[in-house]
């Protein structure tokens, strides 16, 4: 029993003794570890950070100073543009401005004539109401519109360009400074083709004089193209004259009927006592309300050139006669394009460019003109207004016979 125990202390101080000799290894590799760590590791992550920052630094720097440098370069370029815009805005003149706009978009068209006053008391004034019945539909259709009348089938890409070459559907004084332009370009080719005729003239001569400077035969053919371009140009040239002529013979005669249809009215009109609420014509004649044209033949009324003709007056004898200044000047079609079919819009559309018109999703209209090719197609509404939309942003339904 005794010796059992003393083995088993043995046995124990043996354990005890490698454990101690575990323990002092562990500590002293854990003591070299640490001392490593806090010596030579630690130091050199530290090191490797500061190294970086120390270059981002220095990126950091020259980014700086080459900015800095840059915007120094660029200063006295953005000063110099801003002295530029000083001396602009300087150089504005609202009046010049103002009457270089006036003079670009002024049509040249006479204001309308003063409104006479209406005696309906004496029957043989019937001519005089006649007459301002004319002039209140000739007030109207100066004004013109853009859905009354007959429109030209046209695609939208030539809305935005004159479709004339004489300028018709232009104003007036519009029309003359078209045409002036294109003339004095066509006198300012001409004189370039007789110059260079002349030097081809002088050029001939000399080769005719001396064979070896070069062969006249050579010239001859130029000159025949310089003679065709020549002849071109002036029949150009008379053609452009000829609608200048007709430009300025029509502003002096619509100036001219103006002042006799004014003379004319003020002559007839007797007195200003209260009108009646009814006249009765000698020669049974009804006459149009006031303010109300009459549908006659002899009258015409242009939403193109927003010119409209008189009315023909009533006179004593129970005769129509148109006046002869006015009739026939100008041509007007009442009639609508034919309606290709019906349509409806698939997507709401604003219409916010020229030609174009605005519709709402669902709505119903007519089609007056199909897609020629540039994605839009003409429509009417209820209202007899016209414009394009977009052929995707609609839904057509043809007639048969289209």
């Amino acid at each position: 029993m005794l010796l059992r125990a003393r083995t088993h202390a043995q046995q124990k101080s043996r354990s005890c003794e490698d454990c101690k000799t575990d323990y002092a290894n562990q500590l002293q590799k854990t003591n070299e570890l640490q001392r490593l760590h806090y010596s030579d590791l630690m130091p050199s992550i530290f090191q490797q950070l500061q190294d970086m920052e120390e270059r981002r630094i220095a990126c950091v720097q020259g980014v700086m100073k080459r900015t800095a440098v840059i915007h120094k370069q660029v200063i006295p370029l953005v000063v110099k543009c801003l002295d530029g815009i000083i001396t602009a805005a300087e150089a504005i003149n609202p009046r010049e401005d103002s009457c270089l706009v006036i003079e670009k978009y002024k049509s040249g068209y006479d204001p309308p004539e003063d409104i006479p006053f209406e005696d309906l008391s004496n029957p043989r004034n019937g001519d005089v109401c006649n007459t301002i019945s004319s002039h209140r539909n000739d007030t109207l259709t100066v004004r013109g519109t853009m859905t009354v009348g007959k429109n030209k089938k046209r695609g939208l890409l030539n809305i935005f360009s004159n479709t004339k070459e004489d300028c018709s559907d232009l104003p007036p004084n519009q029309r003359k400074k078209k045409l002036q332009q294109k003339i004095d370009e066509i006198k300012a080719k001409i004189q370039q083709e007789t110059a260079a005729r002349d030097a081809l003239m002088k050029m001939k001569g000399v080769y005719e004089q001396n064979n070896a400077m070069g062969d006249p035969a050579a010239v001859e053919g130029q000159l025949a193209d310089n003679g065709i371009k020549l002849e071109k140009l002036q029949n150009e040239l008379a053609k452009f004259q000829g609608y200048m002529a007709e430009a300025e013979g029509q502003g002096s005669a619509l100036s001219l009927s103006r002042d006799n249809r004014r003379d004319y009215v003020l002559k007839n009109s007797l007195s200003r006592s209260a009108s009646d609420s009814s006249v009765c014509n000698p020669m049974n004649y009804k006459i149009s309300a006031p303010g109300t044209p009459q549908q006659t033949h002899g009258s015409s009324n242009s939403p193109e050139s927003g010119i409209g003709t008189s009315q023909p007056s009533i006179t004593d004898d129970g005769e129509n006669f148109p006046d002869p200044e006015f009739e026939n000047e100008y041509e007007y079609n009442d009639e609508f394009d034919a309606v290709l079919g019906t349509g409806k819009a698939l997507y709401p559309f604003t219409g916010q460019s020229e030609g174009s018109i605005g519709v709402v999703e669902g709505e119903e209209f007519d089609i007056v003109e199909l897609d020629q090719g540039d994605g839009w197609t003409r429509i009417r509404k209820r209202n007899f207004e016209e414009g394009f939309v977009p052929t995707s942003y609609i839904e057509t339904y043809l007639y048969n016979n289209c």
